[in-house]
């Protein structure tokens, strides 16, 4: 059984060819619908497979940051739409 300390771990998505559109009009209205999008598919990824308390953070290309444990993380590895989930490691 995993962990249930909470550490930090990198999802990155699948091809989304919504993700493509809307990263293509570089205004400032087209960023701003960008952002929301990614925003609330990452945190309706999180909500159908983890708790719905999770919410993403630092949004990056179309992948996120979230604090989750060993188990969480296993569970979102085998997610629709979800290509890679690597824990955080720091470097020294």
């Amino acid at each position: 059984m995993g962990s249930e300390k909470s550490e930090l771990y990198f999802v990155f998505m699948t091809y989304d060819p919504e993700y493509n559109r809307l990263r293509s009009n570089r205004t400032k209205r087209g960023s701003t619908e960008l952002d929301l999008y990614l925003s609330r598919k990452h945190d309706a990824l999180l909500a159908t497979t983890l708790l719905p308390e999770k919410t993403s953070s630092l949004v990056i290309v179309d992948g996120f940051a979230v604090e989750i444990t060993d188990d969480q993380a296993n569970v979102l590895r085998s997610a629709k739409g979800v290509r890679v989930v690597e824990k955080n490691q720091l470097l020294s």
